[in-house]
């Protein structure tokens, strides 16, 4: 998630854990700095543009490092607090804010490494948009209130709320995503098409409208329906994956490295005299978040060493003009 939310997060669990051990504005101060530590991994530079984005939400975010590190930062709070006495709550407070952080991101379709050292497995649901003011505003409001309070009851009480709007969003919102998985299965058999990989993610924002990437063999798929539909059928706009021109560059480890990470969502395509490999999960047809110059050469391909960063995000405005009424069902093209 954004850095805005998992700040939010950090200070609603904090602030839960702590309860009346300590001031209100001490365990969302602490719960915020301490919420937005495993994003500080963006300023190591891993060497090029695919190594920094699949080394992102790894160890900084691996569940048993951020176990071992929280008796540490508890002491260094508890020290600078002079709260030596609320250590162990403090290990609750910290603990909850570090593990929260990539548990939730894991809700994300970009991929977490929750799991390492023991495997560098990416996870990610996909049941939630990286940015989405339904998961942030209840945290922001419950944490606000909370702090205004002078009652200590009715501040924990004003932090329970604010989390538990949250957290009742994001189970909505796995909840929307098994339902639209089964109405793209259907709609799929129902065409004839054979699926070797199903993804279902929402649209930017919210969680209505969801997008549907089926990749079949050489080409993949992308549909998009609305909770609010009138039909239960997606229809699907067809496109090439061009692995053709990954024959060239097999064993590259750049591009090695994204069929990996993109769990086999990912297609190429040829910019002039260079092969761009593209993650198929994060953006839209036809612009991708996360797209890498990976060969170069026009009658011969080769590696491209090291890789480009090439990703864009499109025409947002357009974007944003379809999602509205496209959220609402009303059934409008995507913009291409």
């Amino acid at each position: 998630m954004d850095s805005l939310t998992q700040l939010a997060l950090g200070a609603a669990v904090s602030v839960a854990a702590m309860g009346r051990r300590t001031a209100v504005w001490k365990a969302v101060l602490v719960g915020a700095v301490v919420g937005t530590l495993p994003d500080l991994d963006v300023l190591i530079d891993h060497g090029d543009p695919v190594a920094n984005m699949v080394l992102h939400r790894a160890e900084s975010h691996a569940l048993l490092w951020l176990t071992l590190a929280t008796p540490l930062l508890a002491a260094l709070v508890a020290g600078a607090l002079r709260e030596w006495g609320a250590w162990r709550r403090w290990c609750g407070a910290v603990g909850l804010a570090l593990i929260t952080h990539p548990l939730l991101d894991a809700l994300t379709v970009y991929g977490t490494q929750l799991l390492l050292p023991f495997t560098n497995q990416p996870y990610g649901l996909g049941s939630v948009f990286i940015v989405d003011p339904l998961v942030t505003l209840p945290l922001l409001i419950g944490t606000g209130v909370a702090l205004a309070r002078r009652d200590p009851a009715s501040a924990l009480r004003a932090n329970a709320w604010g989390f538990g709007l949250a957290v009742a969003y994001l189970a909505w919102g796995a909840l929307a995503q098994q339902h639209v998985r089964g109405v793209a299965e259907r709609s799929l058999a129902a065409q004839g098409v054979p699926a070797d990989r199903i993804l279902v993610t929402p649209a930017p924002l919210q969680t209505l409208l969801w997008r549907v990437v089926v990749v079949s063999g050489d080409r993949y798929l992308e549909g998009f329906h609305s909770l609010l539909d009138e039909t239960s059928t997606v229809q699907f706009d067809r496109f090439d994956r061009g692995l053709a021109l990954a024959e060239p560059l097999r064993g590259h480890p750049p591009l090695v490295a994204i069929e990996r990470f993109s769990q086999g969502f990912y297609k190429l395509t040829r910019e002039g005299d260079t092969v761009v490999v593209h993650d198929l999960r994060m953006g839209q047809e036809p612009a991708y978040v996360f797209a890498f110059g990976v060969g170069r050469g026009s009658a011969t391909i080769a590696p491209l060493s090291p890789p480009t960063a090439v990703g864009g995000r499109g025409d947002a405005g357009a974007a944003l003009r379809w999602l509205w009424p496209r959220m609402w069902g009303e059934p409008l093209p995507p913009p291409r």
